[in-house]
């Protein structure tokens, strides 16, 4: 893959014109770095939702009453205006790479001199049978799905849920005390299977049950009948309201035939993509996973911000790289909290408790990843080994496991993560 190349301005000593594609962590990562560099070139910022920005993992806390659509921001009221940014509200149709200008629907053209596709994510919907038949049902991606689905949801609602996955988890305890009862149902033979172990997984599913959410695992639907839903094994599950979060898949057709695009779209740690003056960030994108040393698609908050700020830099440019994603989710299920990273293989440090469940996977000196939940207090310090690729030889990892500290580490080392520089 070639690199997208420096500079800001098409012309020397001409403000730069930067283009977002996006309105969402990376997006905001990319006009916030932007304007650490460049504090008076254009930022346009286009987005198919007229919201202002906001954290997308809120959706559900707003089902449940514990947030208010005002504290869904994800930066405050001023943020584009103390930013200098333009919000169109429009969707991207096409990129003229050669002439350097983004296509709306509308037919209006928005030229850039550089340009960030920070286009996310969306609801897979797998080809059932018959959905078109279910007259009440949606997916659970974004703020306009869970007004929708608040629209659908009483008292007397049978609600089904298709994904076991983060999505239709947070769905259903979102709505578990609005409905009459909540079924989740998943191809695979446990809940969170892509997330959590065995162990981890009957522990979150206790719980869900414990609220009176019921499971139907290793099973698919044949066919949809109205309010139906028939199985392969010919059982049938009547029900209300459909909610599809069966998985996602990265937005990357913006730039199909104009960069390399794998399982998503392919950057470097500059967040660069093969096409001159393109960049791109976010669950968009597929990029190294350091723990595994694989690439690949890492839809993450954490990752998608700084992805985006990284991009942003160079945009503006700056000299940036951010090569230390992984896979990370932190999470709560009614009140137990969650903390995975990395990848689960290799050796095995086990820790169970009342209301506690610890895992970590190493190999070859070093922590692959982690499973917590219940007691997360100190998951920072296993992430950083994980993103730092630590040997563990180099610190008393027997007492990391046991009693996670910074005590564990080197003189040397806890100076620099108490944020001393590089000693």
């Amino acid at each position: 893959m070639t690199g997208a190349g420096h500079g800001a301005g098409s012309d020397a000593g001409a403000p730069a014109r930067y283009v977002i594609i996006g309105n969402s962590a990376a997006a905001i990562g990319a006009a916030e770095g932007i304007r650490q560099t460049d504090k008076s070139g254009e930022i346009i910022l286009i987005s198919d939702e007229r919201h202002h920005t906001y954290s997308r993992p809120l959706i559900s806390y707003l089902l449940l009453g514990k947030v208010t659509e005002e504290g869904m921001r994800y930066r405050s009221g001023s943020f584009y205006e103390d930013s200098g940014c333009k919000f169109l509200h429009g969707s991207a149709v096409s990129v003229d790479a050669k002439g350097k200008a983004v296509l709306l629907s509308d037919g209006s053209r928005i030229p850039y001199d550089k340009l960030l596709a920070a286009t996310g994510s969306s609801a897979f919907i797998p080809p059932f049978e018959g959905l078109d038949t279910v007259r009440e049902k949606t997916t659970f991606m974004s703020l306009d799905d869970a007004k929708r689905l608040e629209g659908m949801l009483g008292p007397d609602k049978r609600v089904l849920i298709a994904g076991a996955g983060l999505i239709g988890l947070k769905c259903a305890e979102g709505i578990s005390e609005r409905v009459k009862s909540v079924t989740v149902f998943d191809l695979a033979p446990r809940i969170l299977s892509s997330v959590l172990d065995e162990g981890g997984a009957q522990l979150i599913r206790e719980r869900f049950e414990s609220k009176g959410i019921g499971f139907r695992l290793s099973a698919s639907v044949r066919r949809f009948d109205k309010d139906t839903a028939v199985f392969e094994d010919g059982s049938a599950v009547p029900f209300d309201v459909l909610v599809l979060a069966v998985g996602v898949r990265p937005n990357t057709a913006l730039l199909d035939g104009i960069a390399e695009i794998g399982r998503g779209i392919v950057i470097n740690a500059r967040s660069e993509t093969s096409a001159p003056d393109i960049y791109a960030a976010g669950d968009c994108t597929q990029a190294l996973d350091v723990s595994s040393g694989q690439e690949r698609v890492m839809a993450l908050l954490p990752n998608a911000y700084m992805q985006g700020e990284c991009a942003g830099i160079n945009m503006a440019g700056g000299d940036k790289s951010f090569d230390r994603s992984i896979p990370m989710n932190a999470v709560g299920f009614f009140g137990l909290h969650v903390v995975t990273a990395g990848h689960y293989d290799g050796d095995t440090y086990e820790e169970d408790g009342e209301g506690r469940y610890k895992r970590l996977f190493y190999s070859g000196d070093r922590l692959n990843g982690m499973i917590l939940i219940g007691n997360v207090e100190k998951a920072g310090i296993y992430t950083s080994l994980i993103r730092e690729r630590t040997p563990l030889s180099s610190i008393d990892f027997a007492l990391v496991c046991e009693k996670p500290g910074l005590m564990a580490f080197t003189k040397e080392e806890r100076f620099i993560k108490l944020g001393g520089g590089a000693g």
